[in-house]
């Protein structure tokens, strides 16, 4: 087997530090072509779909990638942007105010953005900072509830990367936060900022991304982190059982999913005496095609075509203040014995906080 060739280094050089922060991914253009490429990519990952693999590449190939190309692109086309897809958008300003933050705060890191699927991928994003010097890299996921099919796959795509290179650096793999004090607490920071503008609501609604049963049966713990991400931010606001509900969307597929689902718990709330329902997804990091299209628009279509008044739907951290702090918090103290501590001439660390405080200033 032969190895990548190491990048050059100049001896005397201080190592760096690097972190890869890592979300699902996007395609490139909502076209039925860049549809099928990234579809095609993402579906063929066994920790996504678990069935025997010839089985189904049959399936995804005879039927799957012939048919929701075209479909997908039309969700895609509903929300896409100027700058481009709202998760890629998000991902890479995201990337770009934490290692301002980290910078603000003494820690001299490079951050870059990497998508599990699509581009920029996790390996040239891994290579990128080994070309830069790293020595030593964190690989932070936007999942902060674990899941094999999320978390699972990035640190695959890691181990991947790291049978091709020479000089593996050290690694450090963050598996979950679904429960950290600071993103719980700005979650609630970003409900209570939307009641001070709405007002309350008797009923928040909080879903997220759903599941196949079998996954909990087979002992993965996403279902039981969601619980308990929920439960604790209904606690952060105070909010009683009957005040807020827990369901799972985005069902592929005929098998029996993670439940309630979402729309239909959506449909049945007016009934129940419901005439509003705010809705938060706290699965997500970042504001994409799974929040904006199929709960913004059709889960509110759907509240509103079965009798409800008024749908909210609370989006994502973002480049939140208050959730990029909370990415600060958790990545530090990953980092910790690592030494990210800059010197006082530290240009880039510097530039780093300057553009934080820039970006900030522009939100």
């Amino acid at each position: 087997m032969r190895f990548q060739p190491e990048p050059p280094f100049t001896h005397g050089q201080a190592p760096r530090i690097g972190v890869v922060w890592a979300n699902l991914g996007t395609p490139d253009a909502p076209t039925p072509a860049a549809l099928r490429r990234y579809l095609g990519e993402f579906l063929s990952d066994p920790r996504v779909v678990e069935i025997p693999a010839l089985v189904w590449k049959v399936i995804l190939h005879g039927i799957i990638l012939r048919v929701r190309p075209a479909k997908s692109a039309a969700k895609y086309a509903s929300v896409w942007t100027p700058d481009g897809s709202p998760l890629a958008v998000w991902t890479t300003r995201q990337a770009k105010l934490l290692q301002g933050y980290l910078g603000e705060r003494g820690h001299s890191v490079t951050v870059l953005p990497a998508m599990r699927y699509g581009q920029p991928s996790i390996a040239s994003a891994l290579d990128a900072l080994r070309a830069q010097g790293a020595d030593k890299i964190l690989v932070l996921p936007a999942y902060p509830q674990y899941s094999g099919a999320t978390t699972a796959s990035t640190f695959d795509a890691v181990s991947s990367w790291v049978q091709k290179v020479r000089r593996v650096p050290a690694l450090r793999l963050v598996a979950e936060y679904h429960d950290h004090p600071a993103y719980i607490e700005a979650l609630a920071a970003s409900v209570r900022a939307h009641w001070k503008v709405e007002g309350p609501s008797r009923m928040l609604v909080m879903s997220f991304h759903g599941m196949p049963e079998r996954t909990l049966h087979l002992g993965d713990p996403y279902h039981c982190q969601c619980h308990k991400t929920a439960r604790l931010l209904a606690e952060a606001l105070e909010l009683s059982k009957d005040q807020y509900r827990v369901t799972f969307q985005s069902r592929f597929g005929k098998a029996k999913w993670l439940e309630p689902s979402t729309e239909p718990t959506l449909k049945a709330l007016p009934a129940q005496g419901h005439e509003r329902v705010d809705v938060i997804c706290p699965g997500f990091v970042a504001d994409c095609l799974e929040t904006l299209e199929e709960i913004q628009m059709e889960g509110k279509e759907a509240f509103l075509q079965a009798g409800g008044k008024q749908f909210h739907y609370i989006p994502c951290l973002n480049a939140d203040h208050a959730g990029i702090s909370a990415l600060v918090q958790i990545a530090t103290e990953q980092l910790a014995g690592w030494p990210t501590t800059q010197a006082p001439n530290d240009a880039d660390g510097k530039a780093s906080a300057a553009r934080a405080r820039d970006m900030g200033a522009a939100r």
